[in-house]
């Protein structure tokens, strides 16, 4: 991917997932569980990498940051919760699309506040340099993110402490799942 800005690296995983929502629509009933699962882990990562690196530098950069920030966790503790659910579920459950309907409100919402309340903040209040350290950063943090979600761990702390360890075990997992031929 080269140097890239953060806010433009996260404002293209905004587009993808929404590309991933019309996948997960779009599939044939037999793929269903795979495309949403494809949503779930872009979900996971995305949310993981934003809540290590991007939310505690806006909370120390933005004016009301706290606030800012604050209301984008909300968000997306919200968004974990109905993920969480819908796996809980399946996707054989009878209400699976229309949670999955009331998924996309509440990600479309966040990812438009975002864009609007931190991203358009945070460009103004850092340089160039500082938004391609972070993408850097995100792009790392990424790679140790968990794969499903997690809510409750909705900062830079408990994202390490226990969503690290979380996406190691889930990573291995996968690989052993592959290895043997079974689905997750």
């Amino acid at each position: 991917m080269g140097e890239q800005d953060v806010i433009d690296l996260l404002v293209i995983q905004h587009s993808q997932i929404r590309d991933l929502f019309d996948e997960v629509e779009q599939a044939p009933p037999d793929k269903v569980e795979e495309a949403f699962d494809r949503l779930t882990r872009m979900l996971s990562v995305h949310e993981t990498a934003e809540e290590e690196i991007v939310h505690p530098y806006a909370r120390r950069k933005l004016d009301n940051g706290q606030g800012v920030v604050g209301d984008r966790l909300t968000e997306e503790n919200r968004a974990k919760q109905l993920l969480l659910d819908l796996h809980k579920g399946g996707v054989d459950h009878p209400r699976f699309w229309e949670r999955l309907g009331e998924l996309r409100l509440a990600v479309a919402a966040h990812a438009r506040s975002e864009e609007r309340y931190e991203f358009v903040k945070l460009r103004a209040k850092t340089s160039a340099v500082e938004r391609r350290a972070m993408a850097a950063a995100v792009r790392a943090a990424e790679s140790l993110a968990p794969l499903r979600p997690h809510p409750g761990t909705e900062s830079a702390t408990k994202n390490v402490l226990v969503g690290t360890p979380i996406a190691l075990m889930e990573r291995a997992r996968e690989l052993i799942r592959k290895a043997l031929g079974k689905r997750g």
